[in-house]
């Protein structure tokens, strides 16, 4: 059991500040502490954000099996930031070993989280068609793609709180492919086709 990340390459970096000694010393140990036995750590970045009364903890695990871990959690304070973002890593951690036992197992309806519902006032359901609603892109952000096989996909999506991973599809050729979440909790696959020929 990996009870202790010995010599565990750990890389504590700032944006907008400069990393102190007990911040870099702080986060080295809550990461060294992780009492977990899978999945394995190959190593750990962990970014530090301080802007004001913004304070934010980054911490990126690269595991073994092609997962990445990613979480980051903002406060008030870099010490609670760091505290929750590890919290949130153990967490991801157990979630994805539970899911490795429950491999050989059809999950049940509905147990699989979904995407979050989206509730409409009453006003937003009347507009008129005179009114001019202009779309939003209210989230962004960059997505790694990597080579992976369906179930190591499966595993990686069970990792995060995305409804759907993109990547490329090593039984395939490497093809892209896109993995998601059905409502019925199995999993649905699409590959995109290019002139009715599979790209």
């Amino acid at each position: 059991m990996q009870v202790n990340n010995v010599n565990l390459p750990i890389t504590v970096t700032g944006r907008h500040v400069s990393v102190t000694e007990p911040m870099r010393e702080y986060a080295r140990k809550k990461v060294e502490n992780l009492h977990l036995d899978y999945p394995r750590i190959i190593d750990v970045k962990v970014i530090l954000d301080v802007e004001k009364d913004r304070q934010k903890a980054e911490i990126i695990l690269h595991c073994a099996n092609h997962i990445t871990i990613e979480v980051d959690t903002t406060t008030g304070d870099i010490y609670s930031a760091i505290d929750e973002t590890i919290s949130k890593v153990a967490r991801r951690m157990r979630k994805f070993k539970t899911r490795l036992l429950k491999t050989h197992h059809r999950p049940r309806a509905g147990s699989i989280k979904h995407i979050e519902e989206t509730v409409y006032t009453e006003e937003s359901l009347h507009a008129t068609e005179h009114e001019h609603i202009e779309p939003l892109i209210i989230h962004q952000e960059h997505f790694r793609m990597k080579p992976l096989f369906p179930d190591e996909a499966i595993m990686d999506l069970e990792m995060s709180e995305r409804p759907f991973v993109v990547f490329h599809n090593a039984k395939n050729h490497g093809r892209l492919a896109i993995l998601f979440r059905r409502k019925d909790g199995e999993y649905g696959m699409i590959e995109p086709e290019v002139n009715g020929h599979a790209v």
